[in-house]
C-alpha cells in the first residue's frame, strides 16, 4: 500500500508530535471549561480523534457524525450529506468537531450549521490537515494539524474509495491509483 503513493507529506512521527502538541492547545483553549464535547467527522477523523483526545487534559464526551464529501471521488461534492446524526444531547456543551481534512470547507460549514441547530454553548473546528488554496467558503478552523498543498492525500484515516485509511503516515496517492479499473 505504501508503494502506491507518490510521495510523503506527513511521516508518523511528525504525526504522532503534532497531534501531541495540538492536545495541549485544545486543553488550553478550553481553560475552565468543565467538560468538552468532541464530534469526530468518520470515517476519515477516527485515528486523528482516538489519538487527540488521550492528550486533551479535560473530561471528554465523544460522539460521531457521518458525512459523505467524496463518495470516491479525488473531489469533494459540493453538498456534503449528512449520513448519521449525533445522538449526545448538545445544549449548552462546548463541541469541538473534528475533522480530518478542511479542503473547499464546505463539509465544516454544513456541520457547523447542523451544530449550531442544537444550542451549544461553543463551537469550535479542528482540522488535522488544511488544504492550501481550495476554500470555497470563508470557514476558519481553530486547531489544524499541518497545511498541506493541493494534492489529493490518503493516510492515518484519510482515504480514496475506502482504502489506504490504515497508513500510519500521509502521503499523495498516485494518479495511476485512483480508481483502477480492478475497483470497478
Amino acid at each position: 500500500m505504501i508503494e502506491d503513493l507518490e510521495s510523503i507529506l506527513v511521516t508518523e512521527q511528525e504525526i504522532s508530535e503534532r497531534v501531541a502538541v495540538l492536545g495541549k492547545e485544545i486543553s488550553d483553549g478550553y481553560a475552565g471549561v468543565d467538560e468538552l464535547t468532541v464530534i469526530a467527522i468518520i470515517n476519515g477523523a477516527l485515528l486523528f480523534t482516538a489519538d487527540l483526545i488521550r492528550h486533551i487534559d479535560l473530561p471528554v464526551r465523544i460522539d460521531c457524525m457521518r458525512v459523505s464529501s467524496y463518495r470516491d471521488e479525488t473531489e469533494p461534492v459540493q453538498i456534503p450529506e449528512i449520513i448519521d446524526m449525533l445522538r449526545l444531547d448538545l445544549e449548552g456543551q462546548h463541541v469541538l468537531i473534528i475533522d480530518d481534512i478542511l479542503d473547499t470547507g464546505h463539509t465544516c460549514e454544513r456541520v457547523v450549521k447542523e451544530i449550531g441547530k442544537l444550542k451549544p454553548a461553543s463551537v469550535r473546528f479542528a482540522a488535522l490537515l488544511e488544504k492550501e488554496g481550495r476554500r470555497e467558503v470563508p470557514v476558519k478552523p481553530d486547531f489544524v494539524g499541518f497545511q498541506i498543498p493541493d494534492q489529493f492525500v490518503v493516510g492515518y484515516g484519510l482515504d480514496f474509495a475506502e482504502r489506504y485509511r490504515q497508513l500510519p503516515c500521509i502521503g499523495v496517492l498516485r494518479a495511476e491509483c485512483q480508481n483502477p479499473p480492478s475497483w470497478v
